[in-house]
């Protein structure tokens, strides 16, 4: 694995705005996550700066990971929205910047050669990628003159990325699961929720310990307390070989997330 050291879950805050978003970064500090995840398309970079700046834990004691969009990811465009990424934040520097979508602007010698420029200059640590296939990453790598740690795709009970976990091992990168709840979905299926009762967990719980058992980094977006404790409450949860195969063996597939294809250039279609 990559020198950086990522904890086992995450905090997401996709669709948390104003004070909601405020409120869920500092209870989610506060009841252990280490790790906070937002994007530029967010529109919420903000409000977890201020999160950050009424924290009580030290800067150095978590991780924040940003993501440039896809209309930003020209060389020049790469700082100047990184700087404003930072100045939202109020910080001095991201843990993970990632490449949001390899689309639009997205030229990838190009593009991560000014990502490595900012890891030289001190204003992120590590390079991340975020909806990369194979091929994509395997470009990304060639060409990036910094190590890329992870990579962050939608993965779930109903969209396993088998080949993409596989890939992702084979060249010590993480695998960051971003709507690991399929978008709320996962109350929806059955066999999760045989295994939740048998364990006397929640559907979220069981979807997060099989992400975790796998070795994802699953990143939960949560609104409430209770959900926000009952997401970290899976780190707890110890499923049973028989759960984990019964998960593995699901067999649909369905993804949630999808970007509009007219943000992609011919050569990604």
């Amino acid at each position: 694995m990559p020198t950086l050291k990522l904890p086992r879950m995450g905090f997401g805050t996709w669709k948390l705005k104003d004070k909601d978003c405020v409120k869920g970064v500092l209870k989610a500090l506060e009841m252990g996550y280490r790790l906070i995840d937002t994007a530029q398309i967010y529109g919420n970079e903000r409000e977890v700066g201020v999160a950050l700046a009424e924290k009580t834990v030290d800067r150095k004691d978590f991780l924040l990971a940003t993501k440039i969009w896809v209309t930003k990811l020209r060389p020049e465009n790469v700082k100047t929205s990184a700087a404003q990424s930072l100045l939202k934040l109020q910080t001095e520097y991201v843990d993970i910047l990632y490449v949001h979508w390899p689309a639009w602007q997205y030229n990838a010698k190009k593009t991560l050669l000014a990502f490595a420029n900012l890891v030289d200059e001190g204003k992120v640590k590590y390079i991340g990628v975020s909806n990369f296939g194979p091929k994509l990453c395997d470009e990304a790598i060639a060409v990036c003159p910094k190590p890329i740690v992870v990579n962050q795709i939608e993965t779930h009970p109903l969209l396993q990325q088998r080949i993409m976990r596989d890939y992702l091992k084979q060249h010590d990168m993480y695998l960051v699961a971003y709507s690991p709840l399929a978008r709320g979905h996962i109350r929806e299926v059955p066999t999760v929720v045989d295994i939740a009762k048998k364990h006397k967990a929640s559907p979220n719980q069981v979807s997060l310990a099989w992400l975790m058992h796998h070795g994802a980094i699953p990143i939960p977006k949560a609104t409430s307390e209770s959900h926000i404790q009952d997401n970290f409450g899976a780190q707890d949860l110890h499923l049973d070989p028989e759960d984990i195969a019964q998960i593995d063996n699901i067999k649909e597939e369905k993804r949630f997330v999808n970007l509009p294809r007219f943000l992609f250039p011919k050569k990604f279609k």
